[in-house]
């Protein structure tokens, strides 16, 4: 052997290939990225033939929720003031939780999100996910260049009389406050995230600061605040109603990619997909928003927008249905209007129970109570709590993501 190719040879024994950065993935928005899917609806999954496999992946063969051995998470919660984190080796369980630092039983779309990238890189993954319910962009999320929050038409022509009906009565005071939480969730999101990046093996103790990170993406899942505020977004079936939607979110993903100093950042926007294929007028009007910014040229082929639709299960929304018409029967036993079952008021409680238990009887089936325990878990605001949907999510988020990442690369 040549001189040349010895040393060529015994350099690559010697001095390995230096390991590449970690991974860093950040998961943020409201309710829906918390995630209110029951782990015990994990077995749905695997009705269906085309995501049998994906439940494979999700479980071992006890049927027990799998732990990834390359992919680790911290998940920045909480309720009011009392916000707190939880982190450790990704598996389910840190989904939707009461005290944050304990494992909930249930997943968002991060499970599947971790999971597909943990099986594309050799090396570790981690995600940073914070998440609070019933949050808006337009005042909680909203970010700094997108200025202080702005009373729409109505609000400035409404507000002031006091009138009810949601308006305030004390309008002063609502100024007040809505100008201190007007972008604190943001804020609260981008300090967890530097508090997590400057001490990262706390969370992930396999991680060799030699290695480094890279923000790898950023993945939004909000909406449902936004989507059903009449008072912010005023102008039904108005094709321009959520363009203040559109607008938030833009600067939102700008101000991200600022704040973190990764202008190149992927950014993923998961599309609110509630009602699927049968939302109203004003919820697909709201998803033309939500996409809106990718198309924008400065995002195009950074940015993608992900439909969640597709995901939502029409047959467990069938059932969904049918309960929301006994919850309303139990409504009527107790309105003795005219047209209603206990018009005169003479019905006792439990003959009310036996009403309502016969009339569900008649309305849902035997086989649509067993399929609802088994794919539900939740309202359909939160795509039914059915982790099929979220793990379809996950998983599509992931797929948006890494395609940006496959196209940046030399």
């Amino acid at each position: 052997m040549k001189p040349a190719l010895v040393l060529a040879a015994l350099a690559f024994l010697v001095f390995p290939a230096h390991a590449k950065p970690l991974k860093v993935f950040i998961l943020a928005g409201q309710s829906n990225m918390e995630g209110h899917a029951k782990i015990e609806t994990f077995d749905y999954i695997g009705d269906d033939p085309a995501t049998a496999p994906l439940l494979r992946q999700m479980a071992g063969p006890d049927g027990k929720p799998r732990v990834c051995d390359g992919a680790w998470i911290s998940f920045f919660t909480g309720s009011g003031d009392q916000n707190g984190e939880g982190f450790g080796k990704l598996s389910a369980g840190y989904g939707s939780r009461r005290d944050p630092e304990q494992d909930g039983g249930k997943i968002g779309p991060e499970f599947t999100f971790g999971l597909a990238m943990d099986a594309v890189f050799d090396e570790p993954v981690l995600i940073i996910k914070t998440a609070w319910g019933g949050k808006s962009l337009h005042t909680d999320f909203r970010p700094p260049s997108g200025g202080p929050y702005q009373l729409s038409a109505f609000q400035r022509e409404m507000y002031p009389k006091q009138e009810g009906h949601g308006i305030p009565k004390d309008f002063a005071q609502w100024q007040a406050d809505k100008k201190k939480e007007t972008g604190k969730y943001y804020g609260l999101m981008i300090a967890h995230v530097k508090r997590v990046l400057a001490d990262i093996r706390r969370v992930c103790p396999e991680y060799d600061s030699k290695q480094g990170y890279e923000l790898g993406g950023f993945v939004w899942l909000q909406g449902w605040n936004d989507a059903v505020d009449s008072h912010v977004y005023p102008n039904r079936n108005k094709p321009d109603r959520f363009a203040l939607y559109s607008e938030l979110l833009a600067h939102f993903i700008r101000d991200v990619r600022l704040d973190l100093g990764a202008p190149g950042m992927p950014f993923v926007i998961g599309v609110m997909g509630v009602d699927g294929a049968k939302a109203g007028a004003d919820m697909v009007a709201f998803r033309e928003a939500m996409v809106a910014p990718s198309l924008l040229p400065e995002f195009v082929g950074n940015v993608a927008a992900v439909q969640t639709a597709p995901f939502w299960s029409m047959e467990l929304a069938a059932i969904a249905a049918k309960y929301d018409q006994v919850r309303q029967m139990r409504f009527y036993l107790d309105s003795k209007h005219k047209d209603h079952p206990n018009a005169a008021g003479s019905m006792t409680d439990g003959q009310k129970a036996e009403y309502l238990k016969l009339f569900e009887s008649m309305l849902i089936s035997p086989e649509e109570v067993v399929l609802w325990k088994r794919g539900a878990s939740n309202a359909g605001y939160h795509y039914l709590g059915c982790a099929k949907t979220f793990a379809l999510m996950g998983k599509a988020f992931a797929e948006a993501n890494l395609d940006i990442l496959k196209r940046k690369q030399p």
